[in-house]
This record gives C-alpha cells, structure tokens and sequence, in this order.
C-alpha cells in the first residue's frame, strides 16, 4: 500500500472512529504526516517495505525535542501501524516501539488566596471584565479542561440546580456541581451579556462580543494579562486552574475518587499526582514545626 493510501486511511479511522480528544486526533495527524514525509524523503513508496530500524532511524532525527513530544509522537507511529495491521493484515513494524516520557513533574497551582486575589480583580459592571471574570470562574470551580469550556453549550449548564453536564476526553461525559458562590457571576454574563452578544444565535455557553467561539489563546492571554496587573510571580494559565481546583479539594479533605470523577480522569494514577502536592505540603509543615528543627524554643508543656 503506498503511503499516501495508507496516511488516508488512518486519517478517516481517527477520524470518524477513534474515541481520542480532538486535540490528540490532530496532533496524531501531524505526527504520522511528518513520519511519512521522512520515509519518502529515504525512497520508500510502499508502507509494506518499512521495517523498525527505519521507524528507529525516524526517532534519532527527533533528538533537541522533549521526550514527552518523542513519546507522544512514538505513540501515533503505533497507533498508525497497529492500524494498518488490524485493517489489512500489514506487518507491524512498531509493535516494540517504546519512548518512555520523563517522570512527571508536580502540577503547580495558585494558593487559595491568590485564587481569591484573581476573582476580585474584575470590574464586573464593564462587560467585558464580567465576560473574562466569568470563563476564569467556572474553570476554576469546576476543573474544567479549557477545550472543555470554550466548546461548552448553553443546554449542558443548568444554572437552577447547579449543574454542568461536562463532554471530557473520548466524548465521555461527566456531572460536575457548579459551586453556590459561582453561580452569581455565571447568571450575570448568562442573563445579562450573553443574550446581546450571541448575535449568530449559536448554542456555545460562551460567546465572545463578536458572538464567535472563545478560543484557548484569548482565555491564556486574559490570564496573562492578570498575572502582570496583580504582580504574581508565577505565570498562571487554565491547566494551572484547574490543577488548582483539584489541589484544594484535596486540602479539604475530598477523597481522590471523587476528585478523580469530577476531573474526568479515566485513570486514577492520572489524579494520584496530587497526592504528591500533599506530601510536599506535610514535609514542609513537618521540617518548619517538627520540636527539633524549632531553635531555642522550649516545649510548651
């Protein structure tokens, strides 16, 4: 089968097939279409010819990159090839391919305070500032991913009993509470902005002035924006909202099911990485106030 055969066919099994997130699905796209490229580049015609030294050869190319984007994109070579071979009985070559991704690093997060600092910094008279005030608020309070909340529809928010009815990754969906001291700026930018913005009478909750999609880029910008106006040293985007959102349902006490379910996670080793903020938390309280690390203090017996 020659590769530009082969790329289609992977392309319409992804596309109208595969229960990956959009995002994964067109990342995958590109990987695969930057792979092909390199075989035609080194005279191959035919997918059937490849073998894994050639894929191998592919990966050492891919040196200067991070290795979570090497495993990522050794993740849809696999992906393609185990295609071909479900589909029309084309040895898989990339059956043993393997990139390991580095150790996870600890999510960072806002302090609650600093999160209280960022809700009260808008102007929610100006609609604008209630619009932008708004997008934060709901990611924050209810963990969402930020693809999440830029394609959520106005039937999927109830703002009478509280609930958001979430579309996560694989088209799966989740119920998640929207938190009562929430519910107030949603109901003004739902009653009072949104109906004289959405122009086009579209069904997206959120609908920026022009009554068009809210893309990713405007939500970090504002985020951006707001960590210069309100000198924070940490750059804060969307994920860090939400890896806030689970941080503090965790310090109160919120079991790692729970926070598992209202995140989405398909996997609760995802939602255990929290758990290691925690112990940081107690190892720092533990060297700070541990008796033997308090100098010329006496015990108060």
């Amino acid at each position: 089968m020659d590769l530009e055969k082969a790329y289609r066919q992977y392309r319409i099994e992804i596309d109208s097939r595969d229960p990956k997130a959009a995002r994964t699905v067109k990342n995958y796209l590109i990987d695969v279409r930057a792979y092909l490229e390199f075989l035609k580049e080194k005279g191959f015609d035919d997918i059937e010819k490849v073998g894994y030294r050639d894929i191998e050869s592919y990966i050492l190319t891919l040196e200067g990159y991070a290795r979570s984007s090497i495993a990522r994109k050794s993740c849809a070579i696999r992906s393609f090839h185990k295609f071909l071979d479900f589909k029309y009985d084309i040895f898989n070559p990339a059956i043993n391919l393997e990139v390991k991704k580095d150790r996870k690093s600890l999510p960072i997060y806002c302090t609650i305070e600093e999160i209280n600092q960022l809700m009260d910094s808008f102007n929610d008279e100006n609609p604008q500032e209630c619009f932008n005030h708004a997008l934060l608020e709901f990611i924050y309070a209810c963990g969402l991913r930020v693809s999440e909340c830029v394609s959520l529809t106005i039937n999927k928010v109830d703002l009478q009993t509280n609930i958001v009815r979430v579309i996560g990754k694989g088209n799966k969906e989740r119920i998640v509470p929207i938190p009562d001291e929430s519910r107030n700026i949603l109901l003004r930018y739902c009653d009072t902005i949104r109906p004289v913005w959405n122009k086009r009478n579209l069904n997206l909750f959120f609908l920026n002035h022009f009554g068009k999609h809210v893309t990713t880029e405007y939500i970090e910008g504002v985020l951006r924006y707001k960590c210069m106006e309100l000198g924070f040293k940490k750059h804060i985007t969307p994920h860090k909202l939400r890896h806030s959102f689970a941080t503090h349902l965790l310090q109160g006490d919120a079991d790692l099911r729970s926070i598992q379910e209202l995140l989405g996670h398909s996997n609760i080793e995802t939602t255990e990485i929290y758990t290691h903020v925690q112990e940081n938390r107690l190892k720092e309280s533990y060297a700070k106030f541990h008796p033997g690390n308090l100098e010329g203090e006496e015990d108060d017996i």
